[in-house]
């Protein structure tokens, strides 16, 4: 058997063992490629309607009021000044996708009527935002009569509790931030 040179003895030395390394991994990155899924963000995009802001509307309101309950709309449109068209969506990994689609629209700037997709109630719109989640219990947005009576008054002694810096005597002058020139 004739003599390697040198550098043909190192490249074997080199390549073979890489060679088997790299032969024996073969299986192995399908399975892993199928072990890790890719990082999926969270993307939601529009407004949330519920039901209850849906029944909040009545004929004859106003823009601004409409506005109010829903929020500012996702798409309007010149050609069509009389709705507003209000979408939502949602993509979660591992959650089924969620789009829903409500068109409000106008008579002479006044709340005529809806059409659209269902909406779901505050209660089901959090049930379906985790599965984990069961039977939460969504609180009251309204306040008592004795509730808005306490609020005043507390404010009041939060202010007493903490006096307001005295203001500067009169014809006081401070030097400017900024020297001219500069």
């Amino acid at each position: 058997m004739p003599a390697l040179p040198r550098w043909g003895a190192l490249a074997l030395a080199v390549v073979l063992p890489a060679a088997g390394l790299l032969g024996g991994c073969a299986g192995s990155g399908d399975r892993l490629a199928n072990m890790v899924t890719p990082y999926r963000p969270e993307v939601v995009q529009g407004n949330v309607v519920t039901r209850e802001q849906v029944d909040a509307l009545k004929p004859g309101m106003s823009r601004q009021q409409v506005r109010e309950i829903l929020g500012t709309p996702l798409m309007t449109s010149l050609f069509h000044a009389n709705r507003w068209e209000y979408v939502f969506t949602i993509r979660r990994q591992g959650v089924q996708d969620q789009a829903r689609h409500l068109t409000v629209f106008f008579e002479q700037d006044r709340f005529d009527r809806t059409e659209g997709d269902e909406m779901p109630t505050e209660q089901e719109f959090i049930a379906s935002l985790s599965s984990s989640v069961k039977d939460v219990k969504v609180p009251e947005l309204e306040a008592t009569e004795a509730q808005l009576e306490r609020f005043p008054r507390a404010r009041a002694e939060a202010d007493k509790a903490s006096p307001q810096p005295a203001a500067p005597p009169a014809g006081t002058r401070y030097p400017p931030l900024e020297t001219p020139g500069r």
